[in-house]
């Protein structure tokens, strides 16, 4: 007889798995002897698979952040369903089509037979589907965040990363200045590499450029999950917006320099410790702006090296 299921709504990117990393896990915790299936991007298999919290990883995407318009699940209803990926009547009426045994999302007025715990707007992610799985009586923290160090060898150990890209132009810092950080770095002996996503070879080639960088020292065109966790886990610090390698970062307690704009940090941030420093100016904007936010153009490449200079050293690898 198969296990009973639990199905968890997250089909977002990176960045967004990793801040439910702890949501994940209280759930596996919570439901021993079942099968927890994510419903994500499938590009986000090996990231589902490295948290130890995931089972199966069920293909499933958007445009944007949208909610999937279906979902291809198979067999007897859920066990549980969970929605992790937002608090509005689409992403409710999605998992209560598939007729689960249990609903467990935040309360909406649109879906009022859902009785969830209420959604504040200003409240960190981690914190938030902590929040809601506490509700339904299970122990979630917060802080657990932390993945396994990946195997494969960092092809860069000890660099400076700088990922200048992000989900969005609202989120990212100008090239120039990443170029400014990156120059100042060189002079003082230290190896500098560039990281980009699957979309942003234009980015990181035009940051290479102007750094003068290598091409040993590009990594760009998106690389496989396994080795981007490699490059970044064994990364002296690493240097970027509000993105999913700043979130990959800290999950590899990375020493972490973070510019934000034009969300503030206590939405998305990384936890307090002294070798995460997010730098923040205000005010909040637009984080779908097709140009950078004021918040983050008020963010000096004197700044980011001021704060380099005060990071600790990074973690040595446990045996």
């Amino acid at each position: 007889m198969s296990s009973p299921r639990v199905l968890v709504l997250r089909a977002l990117g990176l960045g967004d798995l990793l801040a439910g990393v702890p949501a994940l896990r209280a759930l596996r915790r919570g439901f021993p002897g079942h099968e927890i299936v994510l419903a994500a991007p499938a590009c986000l298999a090996p990231v589902a698979e490295a948290t130890g919290a995931v089972d199966r990883l069920l293909p499933a995407s958007a445009p944007g952040r949208a909610v999937p318009r279906t979902l291809d699940w198979t067999g007897p209803p859920p066990a549980v369903a969970v929605d992790l990926h937002g608090n509005g009547p689409p992403s409710h009426r999605l998992l209560h089509a598939l007729r689960p045994a249990r609903l467990f999302a935040f309360a909406h007025p649109d879906t009022p037979d859902i009785e969830g715990p209420p959604w504040h707007r200003d409240e960190h992610e981690r914190d938030r589907w902590c929040r809601l799985l506490t509700f339904y009586g299970l122990d979630a923290d917060p802080a657990d965040l932390r993945l396994p160090r990946p195997h494969t060898p960092s092809p860069a150990p000890g660099a400076v990363v700088l990922h200048p890209g992000a989900g969005a132009p609202a989120r990212c810092w100008p090239v120039e200045r990443y170029a400014a950080v990156a120059a100042d770095l060189r002079d003082r002996g230290l190896r500098v590499v560039v990281t980009g996503g699957a979309h942003e070879a234009d980015l990181v080639a035009r940051l290479a450029k102007e750094a003068r960088l290598p091409d040993t020292d590009v990594f760009s065109g998106g690389l496989p999950f396994h080795r981007l966790s490699a490059v970044i886990a064994g990364a002296r610090a690493v240097v970027s917006g509000d993105t999913g390698v700043a979130h990959l970062a800290v999950a590899h307690a990375t020493p972490t320099v973070t510019l934000f704009g034009p969300v503030p940090p206590s939405h998305w941030g990384p936890p307090p410790h002294p070798r995460h420093i997010a730098l923040w100016h205000g005010p909040e904007g637009d984080p779908h702006a097709r140009r950078p936010g004021p918040a983050l153009l008020r963010i000096t490449p004197d700044e980011v090296l001021d704060a380099l200079h005060r990071l600790p050293a990074p973690e040595e690898p446990a045996p």
